[in-house]
């Protein structure tokens, strides 16, 4: 009996050491998603627009092979396609994040404005009192009866 519960213990400890922990492992997204990615970004349409935005395409052979790393990752857990994978996520997101953290034309705040929790101004209020949102508020609330608004359409003009 003894030996059996240090057998068990014994496949714990392995099967613990062969799962190593990764590193902003919660980076890696699901596979498909990647394959998702890669099949947007060389449509059709994915094409007209990177030429239209940037006036070439795009490279994605990127998500192809985040795509690649991923699969390896998750059926035979190859720790350097994981590591690739989160460090071209990490590199996705510096490259997304670049233009927020180099922007010099506003000051970023340190706390809220002074009267961020004020009352609206009246004419705003006034605005409010009425509005769709206004009403459906009250009816979650318990304020007004629930209506049914299924003819209500939004139109543009």
């Amino acid at each position: 009996m003894e030996a059996e519960a240090n057998k068990d213990s014994n496949n714990d400890s392995n099967e613990t050491e062969n799962k190593t922990k990764i590193q902003d492992e919660w980076l890696i997204r699901r596979c498909f998603i990647y394959d998702e990615e890669y099949k947007d970004c060389t449509s059709f349409r994915a094409r007209f627009h990177q030429y239209f935005i940037h006036g070439k395409t795009v490279d994605c052979s990127q998500w192809k092979r985040d795509s690649i790393n991923c699969y390896k990752y998750m059926e035979s857990q190859d720790e350097s396609a994981a590591n690739e994978l989160v460090q071209s996520e990490k590199n996705r997101r510096r490259e997304r994040l670049m233009s927020h953290y180099s922007n010099d034309v506003w000051k970023k705040r340190k706390s809220p404005p002074e009267n961020w929790n004020e009352p609206l101004p009246d004419y705003i209020s006034k605005d409010y009192e009425n509005s769709y949102l206004s009403v459906k508020s009250k009816e979650m609330k318990g304020e007004l009866p629930a209506s049914f608004d299924i003819n209500y359409r939004c139109n543009i003009l």
